[in-house]
């Protein structure tokens, strides 16, 4: 996060207030909310949260998989065939980012000379009324979602990948990831998955955070 880099945050706020703290990030506490509805404290599962921006969470036996850096999930940044030499935030090019999230959907359709569209939502509203340029950009990204996500899914073998944001609401965008992923892994891998948009919407981040929050007060009882 760009002015942010080693900021304790958590422990800043429990300085200043006085409280206990949680914080992590949206993609992590929309993983652990929407597995907690849909698991409890079992299974392992993938939540990705795709609008403006691309993220994911991972989610091992119940409890969020971070990694050594607190990185772990951020697929945002995989390189993707095919996607140009586009910059990205991170200093590389062809991430997947460029190509397919909601900003980079606005940017293509700009491309195509439509000024008017300004969000991901006016895409997506001109994908349901089957626009033919927002209707193959938006199957395309879900594409190259699918693409990235195939070979975490060939790696950890879930039980489940989850989709959130503004994008999982569109058939074409979900569908897309879900060929793309059942194309590139391996059967065994895919089997048992379930691909599909969470259930919880929006309020996944809140009650994930509400999990972490009461996980944390359980370790402090006595």
């Amino acid at each position: 996060m760009p002015g942010w880099p080693g900021f304790r945050v958590g422990e800043h706020l429990r300085a200043r207030h006085g409280v206990p703290a949680a914080v992590d990030n949206d993609a992590n506490l929309a993983a652990l909310g929407e597995h907690t509805a849909q698991f409890g404290a079992e299974k392992h599962s993938i939540t990705v949260k795709a609008g403006t921006a691309i993220g994911s969470g991972i989610i091992v036996d119940g409890r969020v998989h971070r990694g050594a850096t607190g990185a772990a999930g951020d697929i945002t940044h995989t390189r993707i065939d095919g996607s140009g030499d586009i910059p990205c935030s991170c200093g590389n090019t062809g991430c997947l980012e460029t190509v397919a999230s909601g900003a980079s959907l606005v940017r293509q359709m700009h491309e195509r000379g439509y000024s008017t569209v300004h969000t991901t939502e006016d895409v997506l509203a001109l994908a349901r009324d089957a626009h033919p340029d927002a209707t193959t950009l938006v199957r395309t990204a879900g594409n190259h979602l699918g693409q990235a996500l195939s070979g975490v899914v060939n790696f950890f073998n879930p039980h489940a990948l989850f989709l959130t944001g503004s994008m999982s609401a569109s058939e074409p965008f979900l569908a897309a990831v879900r060929s793309r992923v059942y194309e590139a892994c391996h059967p065994l891998v895919t089997q048992t998955l379930r691909i599909e948009a969470a259930r919880t919407g929006a309020d996944a981040i809140l009650q994930g955070a509400a999990r972490l929050a009461m996980d944390g007060l359980e370790l402090r009882a006595p």
